[in-house]
């Protein structure tokens, strides 16, 4: 009898407290991250101004004429001018719909901005490393700590984010319209109707994705992730040796408890995405930011994954055992975009980005006579929603005024008196202005 309760007592603490231990490490974790973690202010886009402050610091000894004559020739992005209001670009951009997305920002808060010129590359991976002898002033929107860009809103909260076919063909589209399907999907979703299982689906830009198509494969209850074709495709060999699964469009992640994130050829577009679906986002990796990354924390707003998914079963199993703590994590996560990550929070950086910048030129820009003027042409889903289409003259966030007027704050349009808010006007729109509206034009002046 003595021999049997030994071995139960063996049992017992070589068995069944090995979980038990794991998930009080995990716990004490999330519980210590959670009480360190103060919210930030959601006024005047302050909560990201530290990413702000640290991008800019390299040149706080000033930016000289010869630096962006020296940046420029580099030939690392597009040379833009911003001279008594009006915004200026060189005729050729590697990627028009990329610089349309960030001209529309930009333009956005001119009326609000001095006279600055300015490097901006639309290009997927950063210019300026570390390791460079002269730092240049090249902003980008993503970046490593091995890099000095200055990191500024992507061109994809407008538009030129990545296409895929066919769901995206033109890119995944305006953020805020995003937000709107993605809410109500998530209303359709509630935390207790989602799957719960992990649910990954993109295409193999990195080799660090595989691990969890592997384990999806090995162990389909825990988590539903497969490979989808791009354009690099060219046989079952890039999907792993299986045919490539059909496209899932954003709106049906939410049907999952789970969602990972990886980075692609630089941070993810989608990440902020999947926020919104009121699920809980696994982000693998930290190396890759974006200007609003550093103010999501782990165990607050997300689970966080080793960049090799050597943990990955192991929080997956977690989460599903402590279904409230996940539950708590989610809801802080989507909290915060919706706090933090409006269209207004996204013009708000711009504007205080660019004009903190300026305040590091050393001298008065000059105009490029040779350049031409960039003006605002209303986008195809601003003709499409005519309620958003910017009154002339009353750019940036400006009291709405005049016959037809409608404010807008990010947050749906309201004709009710509030404070100060975008203003837009109501037009008769034609098909063929539909047709014609792509992008930004320019003019010759």
């Amino acid at each position: 009898m003595w021999l049997q309760n030994i071995f139960l007592w063996f049992w017992a603490i070589c068995c069944i407290p090995v979980t038990g231990f794991e998930w009080k490490k995990m716990k004490t974790e999330i519980s210590k991250a959670v009480s360190g973690y103060a919210p930030c202010s959601p006024d005047n886009c302050s909560c990201h101004l530290s990413v702000l402050q640290q991008d800019l610091r390299p040149f706080k000894g000033g930016i000289s004429e010869a630096i962006m004559a020296s940046t420029i020739k580099r030939g690392v992005g597009t040379h833009y001018q911003i001279i008594g209001h009006k915004l200026y670009r060189e005729t050729n951009c590697m990627f028009p719909a990329r610089c349309s997305g960030v001209e529309h920002f930009i333009l956005e808060v001119i009326n609000k901005l001095p006279d600055i010129e300015l490097v901006i590359n639309v290009r997927d991976y950063p210019q300026v490393p570390n390791w460079s002898q002269q730092i240049l002033p090249v902003f980008s929107f993503s970046k490593t700590s091995d890099y000095h860009d200055i990191m500024y809103p992507a061109w994809t909260f407008w538009e030129g984010g990545p296409a895929v076919w066919p769901i995206y063909p033109t890119g995944l589209g305006r953020w805020d319209l995003m937000m709107d399907d993605l809410k109500k999907s998530a209303a359709e979703w509630p935390w207790k109707k989602k799957v719960s299982k992990g649910f990954f689906r993109g295409s193999r830009t990195s080799p660090e994705r595989d691990p969890l198509i592997l384990l999806s494969r090995e162990d389909p209850e825990l988590v539903d992730a497969e490979y989808t074709k791009n354009q690099a495709w060219k046989s079952e060999r890039d999907t792993l040796g299986k045919p490539p699964a059909k496209e899932i469009p954003l709106v049906d992640h939410c049907k999952y408890k789970y969602l990972f994130n990886f980075r692609g050829v630089a941070a993810s577009f989608r990440f902020k995405h999947l926020f919104l679906c009121g699920s809980l986002v696994f982000h693998v990796g930290d190396e890759w930011q974006e200007f609003f990354y550093p103010q999501l924390k782990p165990w607050v707003h997300y689970v966080p994954v080793k960049q090799d998914l050597s943990d990955v079963r192991e929080l997956l199993q977690f989460v599903k055992e402590n279904d409230d703590i996940a539950k708590e994590i989610a809801a802080r996560g989507r909290e915060f975009i919706l706090t933090h990550l409006q269209m207004q929070d996204v013009s708000c950086y711009w504007q205080r980005l660019l004009t903190d910048f300026s305040d590091l030129l050393t001298y008065n820009p000059k105009r490029n006579s040779s350049y031409k003027e960039i003006i605002h042409r209303p986008s195809k889903t601003e003709l499409l929603n005519p309620a958003e289409v910017m009154c002339p003259g009353q750019r940036g966030q400006q009291p709405c005024s005049g016959p037809g007027a409608t404010r807008s704050t990010g947050r749906g349009s309201s004709s009710t008196p509030g404070p100060p808010a975008f203003c837009f006007l109501l037009p008769r729109i034609h098909a063929a202005e539909v047709a014609a509206a792509q992008s930004p034009q320019m003019l010759s002046s």
